[in-house]
């Protein structure tokens, strides 16, 4: 494979930028609280076939994608930076038009690990600077191999404070390796220790959201602390290794997401990616086909009225949490005991 150069903000090598499609309606583009500004929409990327990644962000990128969630974790950072890298060198996108976002994993939360835990994603993707950094979970582990599929399995409970851990994330801003950073999966409770104890406000909890717990309660409390919500696995995560036989799964072919569907010529994952939006959040669904990745940014030429928006709620609202990564329930820091709904 052609080795890619390492790109900064400013580079795009070609003066005139290649054409791309973007969608009718694109996703807005919201301020967060330290001014910066972050599309409403954007691709996940756990999971992502190795060897396929790379092309599938191309291609979200040719269909008017611009903010892509990645993690240390996931193990495809390096894939997911040559087809970024790729894009900018044939001038369809300039950097400044992307926003990149990553995670510090578990096993690098001791303040002194958190910095050069950045500096390596960032050699992964072969870019200057991120748009966003955030801490995965508030729980830290014992450092070992991590299999990103079932990333808890044998995990080793660390009691380290994440409040530490955020300074180190703080020291990652002053030194221009991210613009922004931020957290994911805390409680309100831990959401709050951090501002009463930070520098630097987070800028987004990154959070589960799904019809089965749409997290009206936490949503509504970051926001009034000026937090903006990323929610994932917004469809479910139908895909997720660790499900059981037993487990309720979101069914996107249910009566009162077809029914509503119907109305706007929209299919039932478009309709409860739509509803995740509505909430308060940005939806960041994965797929790895170019149909779908078409399919899901179409959600912006309608909107929901009240009425549909409780009919799903009455439908769906179970308290059913995909992510629950109960091997971390005896973690001092373990978000989830905290029932928020």
């Amino acid at each position: 494979m052609k080795k890619l150069p390492k790109l900064s903000k400013k580079v795009c090598i070609n003066t005139k930028k290649v054409p791309v499609t973007l969608p009718k309606c694109p996703p807005p583009v919201l301020t967060l609280n330290n001014g910066i500004k972050m599309p409403s929409f954007g691709l996940g990327t756990w999971l992502a076939p190795p060897g396929e990644v790379g092309e599938v962000v191309k291609q979200a990128i040719e269909v008017g994608y611009r903010l892509f969630d990645c993690a240390w974790l996931y193990s495809n950072e390096k894939e997911i930076g040559e087809g970024l890298r790729s894009k900018i060198s044939e001038g369809s996108v300039y950097r400044e038009d992307l926003f990149i976002c990553t995670k510090l994993w578990n096993t690098f939360h001791e303040q002194e690990k958190v910095v050069p835990a950045c500096r390596a994603s960032l050699k992964n993707f072969g870019l200057d600077y991120l748009d966003l950094y955030l801490i995965h979970f508030p729980t830290a582990q014992k450092g070992r191999r991590v299999n990103p599929k079932l990333p808890f399995k044998n995990a080793e409970n660390l009691d380290y404070d994440y409040v530490k851990t955020w300074k180190g994330m703080e020291e990652c801003v002053k030194l221009g390796l991210t613009k922004s950073i931020g957290i994911s999966n805390f409680n309100s409770q831990q959401v709050l220790r951090v501002l009463d104890n930070c520098d630097i406000t987070p800028v987004i909890n990154q959070i589960e959201v799904t019809p089965f717990l749409p997290q009206h309660k936490l949503i509504k409390f970051c926001k009034s602390h000026f937090i903006e919500i990323m929610g994932y696995s917004p469809l479910g995560s139908p895909a997720r290794p660790w499900a059981k036989p037993d487990d309720k799964m979101l069914s996107l072919e249910d009566p009162t997401l077809i029914n509503i569907g119907e109305r706007y010529k929209k299919s039932g994952s478009q309709v409860v990616l739509r509803y995740v939006f509505q909430l308060g959040t940005i939806p960041i669904p994965k797929t790895s086909n170019l149909q779908r990745l078409k399919h899901n940014i179409s959600i912006f030429d309608f909107e929901l009225d009240h009425n549909e928006m409780c009919a799903i709620n009455q439908a769906f609202k179970n308290g059913v949490r995909v992510c629950h990564a109960e091997e971390l329930k005896d973690n001092i820091h373990y978000p989830f005991h905290l029932v928020e709904e």
